[in-house]
């Protein structure tokens, strides 16, 4: 991870499945059994990484460690939707 990044001036792209209104998991649902595939929704946001300091960092990572997944830290307001 590079400094930038752990500094929170660090930006890009995040990629998450979609939040989905019940009427628009039906519509999926249906598209999946006419092709007979299961089917995954994502969305993109343009995110800012928080600022974090060594220690912030290092509990950071030990939490993904332990739960085996990737986290990122945002400022609230650090995200809107692509």
């Amino acid at each position: 991870m590079s400094a930038e990044t752990i500094n929170g001036r660090g930006g890009g792209m995040l990629s998450s499945l979609s939040k989905l209104t019940p009427e628009q998991i039906g519509e999926i649902r249906k598209l999946e059994e006419d092709l007979g595939k299961t089917i995954l929704s994502f969305s993109n946001y343009d995110v800012i990484a928080a600022g974090l300091s060594t220690e912030e960092l290092a509990r950071v990572r030990e939490l993904e460690t332990r739960i085996g997944t990737v986290l990122i830290a945002l400022d609230s307001g650090g995200s809107c939707r692509s």
